[in-house]
């Protein structure tokens, strides 16, 4: 089993499918749970059991990046929270904007989960002028035009937009010419970026689509 091996550096990995990527996240909540609640070490079996997934996946996933168990121990769970933080690139505090203070802008300003994975929203930008200057939720609010500028002081490269559809794709070629590298979009709009820059969409009515078509057909096999 590949958790009875000794422990070797991470790998260099080829092209990883994005379910993978986003298992590695799943594991890493769980391992830092672990940790809370007083435990030192894991196996492929407790991961997977309580994550829904086989245990066999779990190695497989992790398999991708090198070998992390001992012998008759498992996973060590600091060491794999480490490691896969190293692999997601969260190992370092990266500077975010915000951009859009809104409803859903000003929930995300409050939301600390941010933070504890190494993400700190730096500068907020709206083109209200009643709130830019001001600081919400501690964080500076400047005016669009300022973005570019802000970005390079700053030197920001993940960006976050919250703004209404009509607005999103303007906004995403601002942050593309400003520099940013990568965009969490939070509009219901699909925007069109260069390859070079990499972006995730959020629709929430989207997921409740894909979790209504889980309840409705929840008798169905796939």
């Amino acid at each position: 089993m590949d958790e009875d091996r000794p422990k070797s550096p991470l790998a260099t990995p080829g092209p990883v499918p994005k379910a993978v990527v986003s298992r590695l996240s799943l594991y890493l909540r769980e391992l830092q749970h672990l940790v809370q609640h007083g435990h030192q070490t894991t196996s492929s079996t407790q991961l997977g059991r309580v994550l829904g997934f086989t245990d066999a996946q779990v190695r497989k996933d992790l398999a991708y990046f090198g070998q992390f168990g001992y012998p008759g121990i498992g996973y060590r769970c600091e060491e794999l929270i480490a490691a896969i933080k190293q692999i997601l690139g969260t190992d370092r505090s990266w500077p975010v904007a915000l951009i859009g203070l809104g409803n859903l802008g000003r929930a995300l300003l409050r939301y600390r989960g941010f933070g504890r994975q190494g993400f700190c929203v730096v500068a907020a930008f709206d083109i209200d002028a009643s709130i830019v200057g001001t600081e919400i939720e501690q964080i500076p609010v400047f005016h669009l035009d300022q973005l570019a500028e802000v970005i390079d002081e700053r030197q920001i490269r993940l960006a976050i937009i919250a703004v209404p559809s009509p607005e999103a794709q303007g906004v995403a070629t601002l942050l593309v010419n400003a520099g940013v590298e990568g965009i969490l979009n939070f509009a219901p709009v699909t925007i069109s970026l260069p390859p070079t820059v990499k972006h995730v969409e959020v629709d929430l009515a989207i997921e409740l689509e894909q979790l209504s078509f889980a309840v409705v057909n929840r008798g169905e096999k796939t």
